[in-house]
């Protein structure tokens, strides 16, 4: 559902608001104590949400929006405080409230839906235990009834049978129900304000979708107000009446969302708006990272000849045995696509649709069940010790996460060089000059060498990534969701770096993703899965333009903001 597109519901919620704002900043600082000395993390900064209106903050990763989020609620990390403003819910101050009084607003008045579920559910705790905890804390439930009321909040999250779901514990569930989950935590309570900070970031489009659908079915019966923290500019023209653009700690912009996002004024907010990868604008520039011409009617389903392919995949297959049931589980089913040398093929779909599994299958972390993979012409089912040696130096990963993907007890020049020690390339000398060139390749300064990747952004650390998989200069590089953790501008970067390595190198490029605004711009190839099975595989610019499959067509239309020409 198109909230920003329907009129009637525009207009009844436009009738909910009231005059008074619910929520008024002004002015508002935060600091943080460090070693090195105070960092201004927040500096004056003014905003306004009215009941029953939903309000975005962008910006990119440090920009300060998830900081303002926190002071409001009162959850600032350690050695955070607020210096100087004004918070005010219904009128009241809170920012000099004492914990006692904010434990009494948190849940009650003000819910929060945060980002990262895994690491917000206690693993430890059923779902229902973690629901229950929330309303008995606000004597909203009693020992009696508080298993009904459990239910009735995880029935209104979108829960398929809540009953039995309330007795699971988190590990037990999907990403996407791990994050209803969390809405039916944060809205259990009924409050006026709702905070959701990158509630979808890690989710595929579809069930982006259907979050947003049930957060904002919810807070419309319930009258709610909600503060969206996003870096997805798509997400925020269409679920927002208003936006506020935040950088380096200061709001540089704030007024109507589609306004903004249509007719940014300050040069930030254009970069943005310019950086976030959007369907429509590639259409105006197809095929930006091709490395060469090639002819029209190659298909990377069907297979050609092989001094054309590096890689030629047939009727793969991957069965997982599943205890306690009677038919096995089919992660992969009949898969057949090739990888033309020196170009990109992506892989898209929702999660669980099997194209990881496809990845890891061609990286020789696991075995098919059945089916065909030839690198360079060669099964490498059949591969001896040494050329599985030598094809685990051709062909490389970069992973999702540049937090986990990295030792954090390695130095930056540590982790680069490692591979190279490994396949002992070159001496002492001769290692710390690659290392030294691999910085430069990826743009990163000389200085990062002795840093630790908690010393980096995001960003850098996933430049740290890709220097260390250019470090035996392979042949292929696969790259799982390598963006999609990465604010807009960073992500732009990124891509624009692969785009540069893969013309000056000749790479060739497996992309997982399930962001079809970030496959549009760097893809020569898309190959769509669904349950295990390939539906459709075409070149990007007729994938994007003329979608065949039904499924296809379907996550096309659920790319949030590309009605405007904004998606990512």
């Amino acid at each position: 559902m198109n909230a920003r597109d329907d009129g009637a519901m525009r207009a009844a919620k436009e009738n909910q608001m009231s005059t008074e704002p619910l929520l008024s900043v002004q002015g508002l600082a935060v600091d943080f104590a460090t070693m090195d000395g105070v960092v201004h993390a927040v500096e004056g900064v003014d905003l306004e949400i009215r009941p029953g209106e939903t309000v975005a903050i962008v910006g990119e990763s440090g920009s300060g929006k998830s900081t303002t989020a926190m002071a409001i609620i009162g959850l600032l990390a350690g050695g955070g405080k607020i210096a100087a403003g004004s918070i005010r819910l219904d009128g009241k101050e809170i920012s000099r409230a004492s914990e006692h009084e904010l434990r009494a607003i948190r849940g009650r008045d003000i819910g929060l839906v945060p980002q990262d579920p895994m690491s917000n559910l206690n693993p430890v705790a059923k779902i229902g235990t973690q629901v229950a905890e929330t309303l008995l804390a606000h004597g909203l439930a009693t020992r009696q009834n508080v298993q009904a009321k459990v239910v009735e909040a995880l029935t209104a999250a979108g829960l398929p049978d809540p009953a039995r779901r309330a007795k699971q514990y988190p590990h037990e569930f999907s990403g996407g129900m791990r994050q209803r989950a969390l809405i039916a935590i944060g809205l259990a309570c009924k409050p006026r304000l709702l905070i959701a900070d990158e509630p979808t970031s890690a989710l595929d489009v579809t069930v982006q979708q259907t979050i947003l659908d049930q957060i904002g079915q919810m807070t419309r019966e319930l009258g709610t107000a909600v503060l969206l923290i996003t870096h997805d500019l798509g997400l925020a023209a269409e679920r927002a009446e208003r936006v506020i653009v935040m950088h380096r700690g200061k709001v540089v912009e704030q007024g109507d969302a589609r306004q903004i996002l249509e007719d940014p004024q300050h040069p930030y907010t254009q970069s943005l708006v310019k950086a976030a990868p959007s369907v429509a604008a590639a259409r105006l520039q197809p095929e930006a990272f091709r490395v060469q011409d090639r002819p029209a009617e190659v298909d990377p389903a069907a297979p050609v000849a092989p001094a054309d392919n590096i890689v030629e995949i047939e009727n793969l297959t991957k069965v997982y045995p599943v205890r306690g049931r009677g038919e096995d589980f089919v992660a992969v089913d009949d898969v057949s696509l090739v990888i033309p040398r020196g170009e990109t093929v992506a892989i898209v779909g929702e999660s669980g649709s099997g194209k990881t599994t496809t990845a890891r299958m061609l990286l020789k972390v696991i075995e098919p069940t059945k089916g065909l993979i030839r690198y360079e012409g060669k099964d490498i089912s059949t591969l001896s010790r040494a050329e599985t040696r030598n094809f685990r130096q051709q062909v490389q990963p970069i992973f999702q996460d540049p937090y986990s993907s990295l030792n954090p007890m390695f130095t930056i020049e540590r982790l680069i060089a490692e591979p190279l020690e490994f396949y002992k390339r070159g001496s002492g000398a001769d290692r710390r000059t690659r290392v030294r060139q691999l910085l430069d390749d990826v743009a990163l300064p000389q200085s990062m060498l002795r840093r630790y990747p908690s010393e980096l952004s995001g960003g850098q650390r996933q430049r740290v990534a890709i220097a260390r998989a250019l470090a035996l200069s392979p042949d292929l590089i696969v790259c799982d969701e390598p963006v999609s953790a990465l604010d807009v501008l960073v992500q732009d970067q990124i891509l624009k770096l692969l785009g540069d390595l893969q013309r000056e190198y000749g790479l060739s490029y497996l992309f997982i993703s399930h962001d079809l605004a970030v496959v549009r711009l760097i893809s020569d190839y898309v190959c769509v899965m669904k349950d295990g099975k390939l539906v459709e595989a075409a070149t990007s610019e007729e994938i994007f333009t003329n979608p065949r499959d039904p499924y296809t067509r379907r996550l096309l239309a659920s790319i949030p903001g590309n009605e405007l020409g904004i998606a990512s």
